[in-house]
């Protein structure tokens, strides 16, 4: 049988979800909400790093992202940041949604899937 591992698990959800070679990582949001667009999403990108590397994988092994925005001018802005982060010729099958967030002052909020062998 194979072993679930989860990472940061509360009774609600775990931010991490490792199973059968895959990590599967929550929606992620900013730790300063009042920050910019562009800090905003170099927040959470910082946060993504942070929970590909305790699942043993990083961004090189994206398979897919889903990124959330409040406002669809916010896209530019955010894919711009994306841009930077993602290394050349690894970017993963992404999906971007204008969506209303948990909490208002969030602009961006994104989930991915990663291989972790």
């Amino acid at each position: 049988m194979r072993e679930i591992t989860r990472i940061e698990t509360t009774e609600k959800s775990s931010r991490v979800v490792k199973f059968n070679g895959m990590a599967f990582i929550s929606g992620l949001t900013p730790v300063d909400s009042s920050a910019d667009v562009k800090t905003q999403t170099r927040q959470v990108l910082q946060k993504i790093d942070h929970f590909l590397a305790m699942a043993g994988t990083t961004k090189e092994n994206l398979l897919t992202a889903v990124v959330y925005s409040r406002e669809s001018e916010n896209i530019p802005i955010i894919n711009s940041v994306w841009n930077e982060w993602v290394p050349k010729g690894t970017a993963p099958a992404r999906t971007c949604v204008k969506a209303t967030p948990a909490r208002p002052e969030f602009v961006v909020e994104i989930t991915v899937t990663a291989f972790a062998d």
